[in-house]
């Protein structure tokens, strides 16, 4: 199945009592895989916490461990999109704690065409396009789809046949949601020869073309670009001599690591970010600023973006960094700001620009300024950046 290569058990399940993470449970039990399943309740339909009471009862019968998560909307944010991201970030929590190194979702090849049809209808370009991913890590954790490959109503057919219940959630009725509206199109294009076979299949080929171009833009990243300081460094002349897909491939995964971001800005975002690009023009975007400066673009962190992140020292600061040094206790990590900057004569001889140096982290014990590597004040301390991913990582962009 889709996304297991690789998988070593216990494998986690999501299994909402929905007919094709049901399904999910019984195929796993009936290979003989060892499984531990979680339910997440989002306290948006009085019926979920009955849902959930009768997945545990399912898995009290097959003899699998089964544990409830609890979500709550703060009422920020869209609900939908809000709901996915807490569900995993619970899912991802509960498989890190529980020891699983992957979580398999029950998606299907009918969830795969219905998400190509939402995201033509929102004119998504090849990425968007692209099949549903098959595996992806949120939090430390593998989320699989194993039954990419499996339709919606075969799964329903198969427990059908061995007795097996499940529940429907009223909701994948209701025609206020997108995916509902797409699924009822879906069903009378059949007869077009537009099915979720064949949309599965061109969505697959649009993900060859993704690799393809991803491949192209990580061997045009060892020719142009550098990392320094936790920033991401084009050659000016050899950026713009770049093909336009690459150049915006680059600065779509320079803008997600820098700003440490799980998700891209929008197309038009990005699209009036490559135009202050060619233009020469400063610009920020996401919470990341570029600057030219000596026959480079230069993308860094925004000051503005990281004011008021404080965690204490030892722990991760703003997704990618992590200070060292000889005694935490009593310290925490901010941005250098102003304040700091003012206590690091040696900013200059680094090399960095200081609208970088500003929103580089430092060690604090209050308002004393203890260190701040980066800007030249290291007092045993060191600082060091999460490498970046995507097709800068495959490209081995040079450290300087």
């Amino acid at each position: 199945m889709a996304g297991l290569a690789g998988v070593m058990p216990p494998l986690g399940l999501a299994v909402s009592g929905g007919g094709d993470s049901v399904a999910l449970l019984h195929l796993a039990v009936a290979a003989g895989v060892p499984v531990s399943v979680a339910t997440v309740d989002h306290g948006l339909r009085a019926e979920a916490a009955d849902e959930a009471a009768g997945v545990a009862r399912a898995c009290a019968g097959l003899g699998v461990p089964h544990r409830v998560l609890r979500w709550q909307w703060d009422g920020a944010g869209n609900l939908q999109d809000r709901a996915r991201r807490g569900r995993l970030a619970l899912l991802a929590g509960w498989a890190r704690g529980a020891g699983l190194a992957a979580v398999a979702l029950g998606h299907t090849r009918d969830d795969l065409a219905e998400t190509f049809l939402m995201r033509l209808a929102r004119g998504a370009g090849v990425d968007g396009l692209s099949a549903m991913a098959a595996r992806r890590e949120v939090g430390g954790v593998a989320f699989v789809r194993p039954l990419l490959g499996i339709g919606r109503e075969e799964l329903r057919g198969w427990l059908r046949g061995r007795g097996v219940d499940w529940v429907e959630d009223p909701s994948n009725e209701n025609d206020r949601f997108a995916r509902v509206r797409v699924r009822r199109a879906l069903a009378g294009l059949g007869a077009a020869g537009i099915t979720p076979e064949a949309l599965a299949g061109v969505a697959a080929q649009m993900a060859e073309v993704r690799d393809a171009l991803d491949a192209q833009a990580a061997e045009a990243a060892a020719r142009v670009a550098a990392v320094q300081g936790g920033d991401v460094i084009f050659d000016a002349a050899g950026f713009a001599a770049l093909p336009a897909e690459t150049r915006r491939r680059l600065l779509l995964a320079a803008v997600m690591w820098v700003g440490s971001a799980e998700y891209g800005p929008r197309g038009a975002d990005l699209a009036r970010l490559r135009a202050a690009v060619a233009e020469d023009r400063a610009a920020t975007l996401a919470g990341v600023r570029v600057i030219h400066r000596r026959g480079e673009v230069r993308l860094l962190r925004e000051a503005r973006a990281v004011r008021g992140h404080e965690v204490d020292a030892g722990q991760v600061w703003d997704g990618r960094w992590r200070l060292s040094g000889p005694d935490n206790k009593g310290l925490t990590i901010r941005m250098t700001g102003e304040a700091g900057l003012a206590q690091c004569p040696d900013w200059r001889a680094t090399g960095l620009p200081r609208a970088g140096l500003l929103a580089a982290p430092a060690l604090w014990r209050g308002d004393l300024l203890v260190a701040a590597p980066l800007a030249g004040l290291g007092n045993g301390w060191r600082a060091d950046c999460a490498g970046p991913g995507g097709v800068l990582a495959a490209a081995g962009v040079r450290q300087v």
